[in-house]
């Protein structure tokens, strides 16, 4: 019986292997030709070796020059190219390389690496990262990216989690479990491995990298498959583009303090992204699906056609919101998409209400809002009122507020919050109404997700006098009824993570509490403090996720009530009792408590 070991297989042999895995799972027939076509087509040549330029890949995936993401991307595809064997980074961009690229960027390889933890986070921060410990302190410094970030020390700002430089948890950042699991499949021994991980310490991603890239991705996130980028390009332009980065900057608010931070580290990225932003990559998957398609292998295209088509401009595509709000626009929706299913938001929303074209009263949100079948998204917006109320409604508005009042959540005058709303609007008479897929999140100055708790329910709020104190809240006990139409003290009871809007939606206030536990929607993952925003009102919209069928449903049932409201009107019992009257009328179950004007529920 021999000893012998099984010869050693080198990294390339390896890389083979796994890029032969990868095609038969991850590809059909047809894909990878197209792959290889694309490929074949784009490639460079120099001393027998096939490669990809950076400048072409962005030309290929038609990366706005505008954004300046094109270095950033290639970055990134530089160094996932190199998978499993990442000290090799960054790779000269070959075909087995470029097929790793894209089996991780449009996550197929989950067909393939299904036997372990298949998270690419991990692997998508390294391939963004700064491995230097002084560049971490003091600015980044890269040689394959540069960025504009002045060399400032990291700090900590109040109630922001961002690390001091040298914190991160260095065990917890070497050991990337995709390529583990990539090592456990080809039965790759100690001794390949070794030199395969490497050891860094005080990893960064370059502030102004990851803005350049946030970017692109709310660009890119609508993108169908076969979609071309340049479709989208009035979105980069005058408005559109102030939109989108204002956008991004919120988001990258949430990670660093922009004016402090030279970058962000794995441990918040890793600790954030699930939480605020969990689809925020999503688009990479059909950008990067474009290599699967390849324009020799169109067959709807006749011979001859090429040529025509290359003198004619790309057809724009379909904006993402039909007619943009005041508040809402594709720039900040694509933001929304970031943690809410993109499949109910681009070109599935149309505007509901809005308080400066109807009013901004419960009585004219109700007659626009109410029998919407679908979600529904709440946007209001506003600038911050001062800490002493400034006379009259103001002070009105503070009064009805506890007096314990906390600081200000973050840096701006200006602040935009919102609200998912899967069930359809009613009167809450006694109890609230949501269920826990409702979520309350903040979009301005900092985006910011606070999703629902299961330890109490009191989600949505929205009442009417005389029966209780008339308010919409989202995270706040319902109110009890009293002859002053507040609470028993004369003042609304705020939840541990709230938002209130008054009667007249002229003032709101977010409320967080952070030391608190047990309100209706979890605390901050961004700002672990207490702070309380209070605002007045300037915008605010209600948006149905839906189509046509939803509009048409809701229109049925407004015409309904409507008959049913002039049925009731023209009764005449003849009982000569109106109190006989009434009580027929409500065991007939039209007119009662726990009616609401011929609801047929």
């Amino acid at each position: 019986m021999s000893d012998e070991q099984p010869p050693q297989r080198s990294k390339e042999e390896l890389l083979q292997d796994l890029a032969v895995r990868f095609k038969e799972k991850c590809f059909s027939s047809l894909e990878f030709y197209s792959l290889k076509d694309v490929f074949k087509t784009l490639a460079d040549h120099q001393g027998g070796v096939s490669y990809l330029k950076e400048d072409t890949v962005a030309r290929y995936l038609e990366i706005p020059d505008i954004l300046g993401a094109s270095p950033v991307l290639f970055q990134m595809v530089s160094y996932i190219g190199a998978f499993p064997f990442l000290a090799e980074a960054p790779v000269i961009l070959e075909l087995p390389h470029l097929i790793m690229v894209v089996v991780i960027m449009t996550e197929r390889y989950k067909r393939v690496l299904d036997r372990g933890p298949t998270d690419r986070t991990k692997l998508l921060f390294k391939s963004m990262a700064v491995y230097d410990r002084k560049a971490s302190a003091t600015g980044p410094a890269s040689p394959t990216v540069k960025s504009d970030e002045p060399d400032r020390p990291g700090n900590n700002s109040l109630g922001f989690t961002i690390d001091q430089p040298g914190q991160d948890e260095d065990d917890e950042y070497a050991d990337d479990d995709l390529v583990l699991t990539a090592f456990e499949l080809l039965d790759i021994g100690d001794a390949v491995k070794q030199g395969s991980v490497l050891e860094v310490h005080g990893a960064i991603i370059p502030t102004d990298n990851f803005r350049k890239l946030v970017m692109l991705l709310l660009l890119v996130a609508p993108l169908g498959e076969q979609d071309s980028l340049s479709r989208y390009s009035n979105r980069v332009t005058g408005i559109e583009l102030e939109h989108l980065r204002a956008s991004a900057e919120s988001i990258i608010s949430s990670f660093v303090d922009v004016e402090t931070s030279p970058g962000i580290r794995y441990h918040d990225f890793k600790r954030l992204i699930p939480i605020i932003a969990p689809n925020l990559f999503a688009g990479f998957n059909n950008l990067f699906g474009h290599f699967l398609f390849s324009k020799n292998l169109d067959f709807t295209k006749h011979k001859g056609d090429e040529a025509k088509l290359e003198d004619k401009p790309a057809k724009l595509a379909q904006p993402l919101v039909l007619n943009n709000g005041e508040i809402l626009n594709g720039h900040l929706l694509a933001q929304i998409a970031t943690f809410l299913p993109a499949s109910d938001l681009f070109h599935r929303v149309r505007l509901l209400y809005s308080g400066n074209d109807s009013g901004f009263s419960i009585g004219s949100f109700e007659s626009k809002v109410f029998n919407w079948a679908a979600p529904t998204i709440l946007l209001v917006s506003g600038s911050r009122i001062a800490d002493k109320p400034g006379g009259g409604p103001e002070t009105k508005f503070a009064e009805s507020l506890p007096l314990k009042r906390y600081p200000n959540g973050s840096k701006g005058e200006r602040v935009t919050f919102g609200v998912y709303v899967r069930e359809p609007w009613k009167h809450t008479h006694r109890g609230c109404f949501g269920d826990s897929e409702t979520v309350l999140f903040q979009l301005e100055p900092v985006h910011d997700i606070f999703r629902a708790s299961t330890i109490n329910t009191d989600y949505v709020t929205f009442t009417k006098a005389p029966a209780n104190p008339p308010c919409m809240a989202f995270g706040c006990p319902h109110p009890k009824p009293t002859k002053s139409g507040r609470s028993s003290h004369g003042t609304f009871s705020l939840g541990a993570v709230s938002l209130l809007l008054d009667d007249s939606f002229e003032f709101g206030v977010f409320h967080h509490d952070f030391s608190s536990r047990g309100g209706a929607f979890r605390t901050s993952s961004v700002r672990q403090a207490n702070f309380e925003d209070r605002f007045q009102v300037e915008k605010l919209e209600v948006w149905g996720c839906g189509g046509d069928k939803e509009a048409a449903a809701q229109a049925e049932r407004w015409a309904w009530e409507e008959r049913e409201a002039e049925a009731r009107r023209k009764i005449n019992l003849g009982s000569g009792s109106q109190e006989q009257d009434r009580a027929l009328l409500e065991m007939a179950g039209l007119i009662g408590s726990n009616r609401s004007g011929g609801s047929m529920g």
